[in-house]
């Protein structure tokens, strides 16, 4: 279900096919021969050349330390948390990995040297351009160009499909003569590539020498971007590790959505003019804060957002005591011009991306500082707040768990937190950024004459009357790329993934009954997934051979809406299909609201 438009959402959808594929993020960059003339930041943020994608899904394939990390969930939906990882952990673990290549040692102590960066490259047997890669590896290692950066690989047998462990040193055995001078570890446990996200193959960490992730690379990186990294690690990639915790000049968009930049001195904000601007503050947390401050900054009226930590037990904690349990909650302090917005519309595009039924976790976040929460330090706040809350409670079956309290503390995080998705284009986020460039109105509930019957109700001809033409001012920005340009929304992005409140799920663009909740499930792949439709005649199917594959594109009947493909991995007893739709090109009709909306003959048809 990738985004045939966008490389920002091309990956995560593939991860969960069971055989090897090959992954086109975008388009090659046209890289210029004189690299010294980018940034290394520059170089990375380019392009990404070809990936072989695997996904795990067995809960089995996780290490038990993995699951000490996710102890507060009973699901495994793919692990990309690379920051739940410490840099001494790193390290010592790769260093104790046992080292196939003869010659080069035993283990990974032996070809790692501790007072340099590390470049570290994931790959798999079963992936064609990881084999084809070996040896471009291995002479980077070789390279003076490279003398002050490591340069391992690291293998992982029995996890994402690579053989077993046995059967993988038996096969290594047989190419090494091919590589002499590849130190190749291989990390049995597979925590290395859960714990950094490693989900396709070729991926590449950089580490710094006291093993900071700096960057994660899922995709293979060019000779170009390698050699702008090994002319970087003298440094210890200074350019990618600095960054301060806010410039003092930032920049905003005016009510005409141009960029304006703002100064700021002594917590005051002044426009291009040199006036003050009448701020106020709130601050959000809502899973892992990288996305929440990308998200909140680009948001219309929004000044300025700082990642931290708040409302915990721990005077100014670092970030390993925040994930050791410090009790704080990932944090964003979001600052806005209230003479352009106001709070009750910071909150709307703040639920919109978050489950705000999930209890501390978001995304593939697991953990007490991803728990969900708004904090105000304005009395006056709360009652927007308690209407918010109040008002989002009415769309969930299930309790609304947000915090809504006064802020007691907050601490900025350090330095490489902020702003780390400008700095880290590849960085792991949980969150939909084109979201906010929709204003956050509600779709208006469609309405139609009453249906006596199923039948009646299901009767294309009462779904036929939507204005074509005029969806791009009826629908949002997302919801017009999904339904008309076969787009896809980030996986765990929208609402609908963990929503399972009983209803109908409808065609956003004509109306027409798609889907039961009935029907619906967790699958884990971030996406909201059902075992059927409601009836097979109100889709299409069509094969889809993008991206070198061959799918199952699913289609609406009436308005032919793109809706996402059907995969057949879904639960055995069900059918065995998963059905994987995106959020965006559906609308959910609670049951309580289907009689008045013209769907009265379907409230029949759902099961608690």
């Amino acid at each position: 279900m990738p985004d045939k438009n966008s490389h920002d959402n091309y990956k995560n959808e593939l991860l969960y096919q069971n055989k090897p594929l090959i992954d086109v993020p975008g388009q090659r960059s046209h890289w210029l021969k004189n690299i010294s003339t980018f940034s290394v930041t520059t170089v990375l943020s380019a392009g990404l050349l070809l990936a072989c994608g695997q996904m795990s899904g067995a809960e089995n394939n996780i290490s038990s330390s993995t699951k000490s990390v996710m102890q507060s969930s009973n699901q495994n939906n793919g692990v990309t948390r690379s920051r739940d990882m410490l840099p001494a952990e790193t390290l010592k673990q790769m260093q104790s990995l046992p080292q196939l290549t003869e010659g080069l040692g035993s283990t990974g102590v032996e070809v790692i040297d501790p007072n340099k960066p590390t470049l570290v490259k994931f790959w798999a047997s079963w992936c064609p351009l990881c084999l084809g890669t070996l040896e471009e590896t291995e002479a980077w290692r070789m390279d003076s160009a490279f003398a002050e950066l490591n340069v391992v690989t690291v293998a992982s047998p029995g996890h994402l499909n690579e053989k077993e462990t046995s059967e993988f040193k038996t096969w290594y055995a047989g190419v090494q003569a091919d590589y002499p001078d590849l130190p190749v570890l291989i990390d049995t446990s597979g925590d290395l590539i859960n714990q950094l996200g490693v989900q396709v193959y070729p991926s590449w960490a950089i580490l710094d020498k006291n093993g900071n992730l700096l960057h994660l690379v899922k995709g293979n990186i060019s000779a170009e971007q390698a050699y702008a990294l090994a002319e970087n690690a003298g440094n210890g990639f200074a350019e990618l590790n600095s960054g301060n915790a806010k410039p003092a000049n930032v920049q905003a968009l005016d009510n005409n959505n141009k960029i304006e930049t703002i100064k700021q001195k002594d917590g005051i904000y002044y426009n291009d003019q040199g006036q003050p601007i009448n701020t106020r503050s709130i601050y959000l947390a809502g899973g892992c804060f990288w996305g929440v401050e990308a998200y909140m900054e680009r948001i219309d009226g929004v000044v300025d957002a700082v990642s931290g930590y708040a409302n915990g037990d721990t005077a100014n904690p670092s970030y390993e005591q925040v994930i050791g349990g410090s009790g704080h909650a990932e944090t964003v302090k979001v600052t806005y011009d209230a003479d352009k917005t106001d709070l009750e519309t910071i909150l709307k595009y703040y639920f919109r991306v978050i489950d705000p039924t999930s209890l501390n976790k978001q995304g593939n976040d697991r953990g007490v500082q991803y728990r969900t929460g708004v904090y105000y330090t304005d009395q006056d706040d709360k009652a927007v707040v308690d209407a918010a809350i109040k008002q989002l409670g009415s769309k969930y079956a299930q309790p609304i768990v947000v915090e809504n309290e006064a802020l007691d503390n907050f601490y900025l995080a350090e330095m490489y937190h902020q702003d780390y998705l400008a700095k880290n284009p590849n960085g792991y986020c949980h969150i939909d950024l084109s979201l906010a460039d929709d204003e956050p109105e509600e779709t208006a509930r469609i309405e139609l004459a009453p249906a006596n019957t199923v039948a009646e109700a299901l009767d294309p001809k009462r779904y036929a009357n939507f204005d074509k033409n005029a969806l791009k001012n009826t629908l949002t920005q997302a919801q017009y790329d999904i339904t008309q340009k076969a787009g896809t929304e980030r996986a765990f992005s929208h609402e609908y993934d963990n929503l399972f409140a009983p209803g109908i799920y409808v065609d956003v663009v004509s109306g027409e009954p798609l889907f039961l909740s009935t029907d619906k499930y967790q699958s884990g792949c971030g996406w909201p997934s059902f075992t059927k439709p409601i009836d097979m005649q109100v889709i299409t199917q069509h094969q889809d051979t993008a991206f070198n594959m061959v799918r199952t594109e699913v289609r609406s009947r009436v308005a032919d809406s793109h809706l996402g493909h059907v995969f057949p991995d879904g639960p055995k007893d069900r059918g065995g299909l998963r059905y994987c739709i995106n959020g965006g090109a559906l609308q959910f009709i609670p049951v309580s609201a289907m009689p008045q909306s013209g769907y009265a003959p379907l409230v029949k048809l759902i099961k608690s």
